[in-house]
Order: C-alpha cells, then structure tokens, then sequence
C-alpha cells in the first residue's frame, strides 16, 4: 500500500470534475480521473503533468458495471486503498415539461446518475475504508431542486442526494469512511449552459476556486 494519498474523481473531463482532478492533483494527490470522453481526459492530464502533479486517466462509462468493478479491482491491486472519491458525473437532461420526458435521454440519464451511483458506493467504500483513518467521499450536488421544466434532472439528483445521505448517516455511527456534500456556488460549465444557455458568466464562480474551496472546507488537502 503506497503513502500517497490516491483520489478517484468521476466525472473529470471537463467543468468542476476537471477542475477538483487540477487542484487535487496540485495538493498531493494522485488523480484516477474517470470520464467517457477521452480527449477532454488528455487535455487534463497535459496540464496535471505540466503543473507538476500526477494522474491515471480511465476513460469509461460510469454506467458499465464490469469496467467499474474492474476500475476499481485494478485501484486495490495497484494501491490498495483510495483516500478520496468525488463523484461529478452527471448526465444532463434537456428542458423537457414531466409530461412530455424524453424516454431515451430519461433511461440514460436513470442509468448513468442514479444505477451508477448506487453501483460505484458499493465497489468503492472497501476501498475507502482500506484508508488510514477512513476515506472521504464527496457527492457534489447543487441548488437546482424543484425547478420548472427540470423535474426529470431534479428526480435524479434527489436519487444520488439519498443514497449519500443513507450512507452518511450510517457512517456516522461507524466511522470507517467519510461522507460528505458539497454545493458548489454556479459556475460557467457546459453543464449550467444547457439549462441556463445565453447566461452572463461573468459573474459566475471559477471552477478552480470551488474546487479550492471544497478541499479546504471539508478538510480534503
């Protein structure tokens, strides 16, 4: 088991995954960065490596079962434990009325922000519990709830709000692992544009600054 501190980022090609994986990674840690588009996954790593930090970068659906249980099969052979997991990933569903859902985009999104999820605290907890002290987990939510036109998008973020919150709650008597979340404030993403698009960012939060922000008020780095 290695003294390095290992972070597993899903979600981390682009936007706020992207930049939590850079200021983690300028903190000490080693980066899994997990995400399905690839070259947004290289362009991370080129600045990861320039910055002086290191990563390993696992293009994959987080919606696969098989590779998430080999992703993190391969984390325990290779290092044994995890220190920290946030979990990004968010598939985005369109502005759509509840009467009127998109069927295809409802049953990727089901699978990818609720399935997934549900699946990666099975596989990863043994690994955050292999930790010294116990691992941190961090769902990273926000302040859409209820919202016209988004209840799909909404029902979603409730699922994931829930099974953290279930598994926080336990681990409160436990004290293994460390579950947290986080409300990053609105930031210029590709995710914010799609349901804000033609939006003044220029008043917006930077990435980088809340992921900064993240690690020192959850007390990550």
């Amino acid at each position: 088991m290695t003294d390095q501190k290992i972070a597993l980022v899903t979600g981390a090609s682009r936007g706020f995954g992207a930049a939590v994986a850079e200021e983690l990674a300028a903190r000490g840690y080693h980066v899994i960065a997990v995400a399905r588009t690839e070259g947004g996954l290289e362009e991370l790593d080129d600045r990861i490596t320039a910055a002086g930090g290191t990563a390993t970068l696992a293009p994959m659906d987080i919606a696969e079962t098989e590779a998430m249980r080999q992703l993190c099969r391969g984390i325990y052979d290779r290092w044994g434990k995890l220190d920290l997991w946030v979990h990004t990933a968010i598939q985005t569903m369109p502005f759509s009325p509840a009467e009127q859902t998109d069927l295809t985009y409802w049953e990727k999104a089901v699978s990818v922000n609720v399935h997934a999820t549900g699946i990666l605290i099975n596989f990863v907890a043994p690994l955050l519990r292999a930790a010294a002290g116990g691992g941190h987990a961090v769902f990273v939510d926000d302040a859409m709830k209820d919202t016209p036109f988004l209840g799909t998008y909404s029902a979603c973020k409730a699922a994931q709000r829930a099974l953290f919150a279930g598994w926080q709650a336990e681990q409160e008597r436990l004290q293994d692992v460390h579950v947290h979340s986080f409300v990053p404030a609105p930031m210029p993403t590709a995710h914010r544009n799609r349901f804000y698009p033609g939006e003044d960012t220029s008043t917006l939060a930077r990435p980088r600054d809340e992921a900064g922000r993240m690690v020192d008020t959850l007390s990550l780095g």
